[in-house]
């Protein structure tokens, strides 16, 4: 039976069954290294809440985000540089969080042109106080619009269910592998509009 070129080993049976090796070769589910962007003096509520319930109590990912330790100095070079190498380059994922100002703040399109520029992923969430067009549409940063428009960014509004949010960042990650897609082109804002 060994020397039969047609016989195929049941090794389920070994030591109990393979379901009782389960456990073993199983691999935990991906933990997401994300960077949270968002106007720090309007929306550090929303930032707040979301990186509690998300990555300390669901945790579906590990937030790398600056948070209230904002890095501060007068050289606009020395925090974009400080952005993009010691918050965003470790992480595979930026969620920028859309409220009342996000829109017209540096820092935020800074953070947006830094992942671009790393071609991480994407993520635009709608935050309830968003301005809104004409059409109903929540008014975000112009680099992340040109990235969703173009299919490279993903947006969504506001969602409380972890596993929702799960996809929605793997969707994100998975838009990302079209790097083609990426717009990022225009100057970085100089000054908050």
């Amino acid at each position: 039976m060994y020397n039969n070129p047609f016989y195929k080993p049941d090794y389920s049976t070994l030591l109990g069954g393979i379901s009782s090796l389960n456990p073993l070769f199983s691999l935990p589910p991906i933990k997401r290294k994300v960077f949270i962007s968002f106007h720090h003096k309007n929306d550090q509520w929303a930032y707040d809440y979301f990186s509690t319930k998300f990555s300390e109590t669901h945790d579906i990912f590990h937030d790398r985000s600056i948070g209230e330790t904002l890095v501060r100095s007068d050289d606009p070079e020395y925090v974009d540089r400080a952005i993009r190498d010691d918050y965003i380059k470790g992480s595979s994922l930026t969620i920028v969080l859309c409220g009342a100002e996000t829109f017209n703040r540096k820092y935020v399109d800074w953070e947006i042109h830094s992942t671009l520029h790393h071609e991480h992923a994407l993520l635009g969430i709608g935050l309830y106080n968003a301005p809104r067009n004409i059409h109903g549409h929540a008014i975000v940063p112009a680099r992340l619009h040109h990235n969703i428009a173009s299919g490279y960014a993903h947006f969504i509004t506001w969602v409380e269910d972890a596993v929702v949010l799960k996809n929605h960042i793997d969707h994100a990650i998975q838009r990302s592998q079209q790097k083609s897609l990426i717009i990022n082109h225009h100057e970085k804002m100089s000054r908050n509009s």
